[in-house]
Protein backbone atom coordinates (compact mmCIF):
# COMPACT_ATOMS: atom_id res chain seq x y z
CA UNK A 1 0.00 0.00 0.00
CA UNK A 2 1.23 3.44 -0.85
CA UNK A 3 2.02 6.08 1.73
CA UNK A 4 -0.46 8.56 0.26
CA UNK A 5 -3.26 5.98 0.41
CA UNK A 6 -2.52 5.54 4.13
CA UNK A 7 -2.68 9.31 4.60
CA UNK A 8 -6.08 9.50 2.90
CA UNK A 9 -7.36 6.52 4.91
CA UNK A 10 -6.30 8.28 8.10
CA UNK A 11 -8.05 11.48 7.03
CA UNK A 12 -11.23 9.52 6.28
CA UNK A 13 -11.11 7.84 9.69
CA UNK A 14 -10.73 11.20 11.40
CA UNK A 15 -13.60 12.70 9.43
CA UNK A 16 -11.49 15.27 7.63
CA UNK A 17 -12.26 13.92 4.17
CA UNK A 18 -14.84 11.83 2.36
CA UNK A 19 -14.19 9.11 -0.20
CA UNK A 20 -15.17 11.62 -2.90
CA UNK A 21 -12.17 13.74 -1.85
CA UNK A 22 -9.79 10.87 -2.59
CA UNK A 23 -8.33 10.89 -6.12
CA UNK A 24 -10.00 8.20 -8.23
CA UNK A 25 -6.75 6.34 -8.84
CA UNK A 26 -6.32 5.87 -5.05
CA UNK A 27 -9.91 5.13 -3.98
CA UNK A 28 -9.70 1.36 -4.37
CA UNK A 29 -6.47 1.21 -2.38
CA UNK A 30 -7.87 3.45 0.37
CA UNK A 31 -11.07 1.40 0.58
CA UNK A 32 -9.00 -1.78 0.89
CA UNK A 33 -7.03 -0.26 3.76
CA UNK A 34 -10.19 0.77 5.57
CA UNK A 35 -11.85 -2.62 5.10
CA UNK A 36 -8.73 -4.42 6.38
CA UNK A 37 -8.82 -2.26 9.51
CA UNK A 38 -12.52 -3.01 10.00
CA UNK A 39 -11.80 -6.74 9.89
CA UNK A 40 -9.07 -6.32 12.50
CA UNK A 41 -11.53 -4.49 14.76
CA UNK A 42 -14.11 -7.30 14.65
Amino acid sequence: MSYIARVYADLLRKGGKTIEDVPENLRNEVQQLLSQEEKKGD
